[in-house]
C-alpha cells in the first residue's frame, strides 16, 4: 500500500526524485523560513518518533538546539532490529532521497555540525542506496555545506537503542550509556561515569555535544511536512498521532507485507489490509508489536493504531511491526522464544538484567517443556519484579511488560502445560526476526536460535523462507 512515503515503485535517481510532487521542496522551504520556523512546523504538525518511542520530534529538535554549545550533531537510527519490523529497511530501499532530504532539513533546523547514519552491516542494498542518494544530493547542490557519514554496524539488537547507538558511530561496541544523547551526545569530553569521549571528533575542552537521535521514517515524513505544511499533516491520523504509519505484518496470516496506513486504523483492518488476514479456518489470538512492549489479545483486535488507543488498552504500537499469532499457536512458546531473545541481546552491564532474563527463561523453557511447578510460575514472578533494577535502558523493562502480559493474558496456557506435562499445541514457531519480505513472502533469521549469550553463535545455517 503507497501513500507518500511508500511509492508505488523504487525512485533510483535524483532526477527520478526532483521530478516527484515535493522532491527538493521541503529543503527549500526550511532554508526560506530558517531553523526556528521549521522546528516549530515540525513542532506544530505534531510529528513524533516512530522508532517506538513516539516523542513529539519538534520538541526534541528544540531542546537541542536551545542548548548552548560548541557543537551539536544529527544521528539517524536505521538499526532496525525489532522483531517483526521491516518498514525502514522498505522505506531506504523505496525511496531513501526522501530520507537523506529529511536528514538535510533536521541538521539545518538544529544547527549540527554533522550527521551520521547507523545502518546494520549486512543491510547492503539499503547502504547501496542511502549512500547513492547522499552522493547524488551532494552533486546536485541540494545538500551543500554539509557533512551525511553512513556507519555500518553489528546486527546486535542494543545497537538499535540511542545511546548504543552512538557508542557504535564512536567506534565502540552496542553498550548503553548512562545519559542520553541530548544530555551528552556524540564525541562528548565532559566527564560522566562510565562512558569518555572517543574518536577523531573528540575536542580537548570539556563538551557535552547535544545530539538528536531520530528515526528513519521520521525524517522520511520531514521534507513532506516543509512541502506541504503542518495543517497538511495534522489533516491525516488522529488528533494525538497525526500522520501516517510505515507497518510491517508478519506471523500466522496469508502473506507478510509491508504498507502505509493512516493513523487511527484499527489493528484488525490493518492485519487485513497488508497481512491479509488470518489463514483459512484460523482466528488471531495474539499481536505483539515487537518485543517491547504487552500482548494485545483478541479482545483488542479493533483498538485503533494509534499511541493513545494502545495506551488505552496498556500496551504499545511500537514501531509498527505487527507479529501475528493465530489459535494454534502456543503463548508459552512465544513468550519463552521471545524472553530467550532478550536474554541473550542484553549487554550485561545492569546485572538483574542479564540474570533475570536468564532465570525467567530457564522457567519458561521448563514450562513449555513439560516438566515446569508452580514453583516456576512464582521465581518468573519474582525475577519479573527485579529485572529492571538498575537498568540503563529499556531491554530489561521490555522482558518484563512482555512476560507478564502472555501471563496474564493466557494463564489457561500456562496451567494446561503444567497439568499436562507436555505443550498442548505442538508446533514449530520461527523466530520473527526478518531478513527479507518479497512479494508476500517473508524469510526470518535462522541464526537467532544459535546466538549465544556473549553474541557468538554456535553455527551459521543457511537463511531459509
Amino acid at each position: 500500500m503507497a501513500g507518500h512515503l511508500l511509492t508505488d515503485r523504487p525512485i533510483t535517481s535524483i532526477d527520478e526524485y526532483l521530478a516527484t510532487e515535493n522532491g527538493g521542496a521541503g529543503v527549500a522551504r526550511a532554508v526560506e523560513i530558517g531553523p526556528a520556523a521549521t522546528m516549530e512546523t515540525v513542532t506544530r504538525a505534531g510529528l513524533r518518533g516512530r522508532g517506538g518511542g513516539g516523542f513529539p520530534t519538534g520538541r526534541k529538535w528544540s531542546g537541542v538546539a536551545g542548548q548552548d554549545a560548541a557543537r551539536r550533531y544529527l544521528v539517524v537510527n536505521g538499526a532496525e532490529g525489532e522483531p517483526g519490523t521491516f518498514k525502514d529497511r522498505a522505506l531506504m530501499r523505496t525511496n531513501p532521497y526522501q530520507l537523506i532530504e529529511g536528514v538535510i532539513i533536521a541538521a539545518f533546523a538544529i544547527g549540527a555540525q554533522e550527521a551520521f547514519i547507523g545502518i546494520k552491516s549486512q543491510f547492503t542494498a539499503e547502504i547501496d542506496a542511502v549512500t547513492r542518494a547522499v552522493q547524488e544530493m551532494q552533486q546536485a547542490g541540494i545538500c551543500h555545506d554539509c557533512t551525511v557519514n553512513i556507519v555500518a554496524g553489528p546486527d546486535e539488537y542494543l545497537f538499535g537503542e540511542e545511546k548504543a547507538l552512538l557508542e557504535v558511530v564512536e567506534g565502540g561496541d552496542p553498550l548503553p550509556r548512562l545519559l542520553p544523547p541530548h544530555e551528552h551526545g556524540l564525541f562528548a569530553t565532559a566527564p560522566q561515569t562510565g562512558w569518555e569521549g572517543r574518536g577523531t571528533h573528540a575536542s580537548r575542552n570539556a563538551e557535552s555535544n547535544p545530539t538528536v537521535v531520530n528515526n528513519v521514517e521520521t525524517l522520511s515524513n520531514v521534507p513532506h511536512i516543509l512541502a506541504r505544511g503542518a495543517d497538511w499533516f495534522r489533516s491525516l491520523g488522529t488528533k494525538e498521532s497525526p500522520g501516517t504509519l510505515v507497518c510491517t505484518v508478519v506471523g500466522d496470516t496469508l502473506r507478510a507485507g509491508v504498507g502505509e496506513i493512516e493513523l487511527g486504523m484499527p489493528l484488525r483492518e490493518v492485519i487485513d489490509l497488508i497481512g491479509g488476514g488470518p489463514r483459512a479456518g484460523q482466528t488471531v489470538k495474539a499481536v505483539f508489536s515487537g518485543v517491547a512492549n504487552p500482548v494485545v489479545t483478541a479482545a483488542h483486535l479493533d483498538v485503533p493504531v494509534s499511541y493513545e488507543g494502545f495506551q488505552a488498552i496498556e500496551s504499545g504500537m511500537g514501531a509498527g511491526g505487527f507479529i501475528v499469532y493465530d489459535d494454534t499457536a502456543c503463548m508459552v512458546e512465544v513468550a519463552r522464544m521471545f524472553s530467550r531473545f532478550l536474554y541473550v541481546e542484553s549487554c550485561a552491564q545492569c546485572p538483574l538484567c542479564k540474570r533475570g532474563s536468564n532465570e525467567i527463561t530457564a522457567r519458561l523453557e521448563r514450562i513449555e517443556g513439560g516438566v515446569g511447578t508452580d514453583d516456576d510460575i512464582a521465581e518468573i514472578g519474582s525475577w519479573l519484579e527485579k529485572v529492571t533494577d538498575g537498568n540503563r535502558c529499556y531491554l530489561a523493562v521490555e522482558e518484563q511488560k512482555m512476560v507478564a502480559s502472555v501471563l496474564r493474558g493466557f494463564p489457561d496456557e500456562f496451567a494446561a502445560h503444567l497439568e499436562a506435562g507436555q505443550c498442548p499445541r505442538p508446533r514449530s514457531i520461527p523466530f520473527p526476526k526478518i531478513v527479507d519480505i518479497h512479494d508476500g513472502d517473508v524469510v526470518y533469521d535462522p541464526r537467532v536460535p544459535l546466538k549465544q549469550p556473549d553474541w557468538t553463535y554456535a553455527d551459521e545455517p543457511r537463511l531459509t523462507s
